[in-house]
C-alpha cells in the first residue's frame, strides 16, 4: 500500500492510499478517514460509495463527513468508483460507462471483464487490505453511498446481510433494470440477458427473496434523475409485504448534487453509529 497523503482532521487522520489490485489488474486509488479513537482500539467500518463520474475524491472533499466521523468513533472508506488506467477499457464521449462508471458489479463480457470488477474488488480484496493495514474492527462494517453508490451500497447490503450490520443511500438508483442511465451499462457489461442483471438491482434482489433488516433512503424532490433515473418508489414498493424496514425521506427543493449530501451527512453517519455500536 502507498500512502498519497495524510492529514489531520478534527483529531484523526484523512489518508489517501493506493496500491496494486489484483482484481482488477490495475492501480486503484481509495481514502480512508481514521477517528482519533482508532489510536486505542478498533473501530467499526463505514463504507462509501461514489456515483457516476466520481472517484474517491468527490466525498473527501465535499461530504463533510470527518467531524462526525471523529465524534461517534468511525472509520470511514471510500473506494474508486472503478479501475482506471490507459489499458482499461472506455468510452470516453459516455459518463455512464466505462472509467467512472464502475456500477459496482463484476462485468462477464469482453472487453470489460478483463478489469471491471468492483464487486469482488469492494467485498473481497479492498476489506482484506483495510484489515491488515488499520485498526478497524471488521465484525462491524455499514454501507453506504450516492446513486450509482446508492445503488451498490443497497444491493452489496442486500447480497451480504452477514457482513454489513447498516446500510443506507443517498438518491440511490434502486431499479438498473429500467433505469434509463443504467441498462445500456448494464448490456454491455453483463450481456443481454436481463435474467443475469438482476443480481445487481435492489429491487429485483428483494423480489427474489434477499433480505437486509432495515435501510435508509435520503432522495431530493428537485432532483432532476428523480423519475426516469432513481424513482425510490420503486423499492418501498418492493419491500412491501417483507419483513424489511424502510425510511424513505423526500426533501423540497434539494437536488443531486453534494450540497444535498453534505446537509444529511450526519444524520446516516449517526443511523449507522447507532446499528453498529
Amino acid at each position: 500500500m502507498n500512502i498519497l497523503s495524510q492529514n489531520t482532521a478534527f483529531g484523526g487522520m484523512q489518508g489517501v492510499f493506493s496500491h496494486q489490485s489484483e482484481v482488477t489488474g490495475t492501480e486503484m486509488t481509495f481514502a480512508v478517514f481514521v477517528p482519533p479513537q482508532a489510536t486505542q482500539e478498533k473501530r467499526p467500518v463505514l463504507w462509501y460509495l461514489s456515483g457516476l463520474t466520481c472517484s474517491h475524491a468527490n466525498v473527501m472533499e465535499k461530504g463533510e463527513y470527518r467531524r462526525m466521523a471523529a465524534e461517534l468513533g468511525l472509520i470511514v472508506v471510500c473506494p474508486d468508483t472503478s479501475p482506471r488506467g490507459n489499458d482499461v477499457p472506455d468510452e470516453l464521449t459516455n459518463w455512464k460507462m466505462g472509467k467512472g462508471a464502475g456500477m459496482y458489479l463484476d462485468a462477464t463480457e469482453t472487453p470489460w471483464a478483463e478489469h471491471y470488477q468492483m464487486y469482488s474488488y469492494i467485498i473481497e480484496e479492498l476489506p482484506a487490505l483495510i484489515a491488515e493495514q488499520f485498526r478497524a474492527d471488521m465484525s462491524r462494517q455499514g454501507i453506504f453511498g450516492h446513486s450509482m453508490g446508492g445503488h451498490g451500497a443497497m444491493t452489496i447490503a442486500l447480497k451480504n446481510p452477514d457482513r454489513f450490520k447498516s446500510c443506507s443511500a443517498f438518491a440511490p438508483i434502486v431499479n438498473p433494470l429500467t433505469a434509463d442511465w443504467t441498462q445500456d451499462a448494464f448490456e454491455k457489461y453483463l450481456g443481454a440477458d436481463r435474467a443475469k442483471w438482476r443480481e445487481y438491482d435492489a429491487c429485483a434482489l428483494v423480489e427474489d427473496g434477499a433480505r437486509f433488516p432495515e435501510f435508509l433512503i435520503d432522495q431530493g424532490k428537485a432532483d432532476s434523475f428523480l423519475e426516469t433515473g432513481l424513482a425510490p418508489w420503486k423499492f418501498e414498493e418492493a419491500v412491501k409485504g417483507t419483513d424489511i424496514g424502510l425510511t424513505l425521506r423526500m426533501h423540497e427543493r434539494y437536488d443531486h448534487s453534494y450540497y444535498f449530501i453534505s446537509t444529511f451527512m450526519e444524520d446516516h453517519l449517526k443511523w449507522h453509529a447507532e446499528r453498529l455500536g
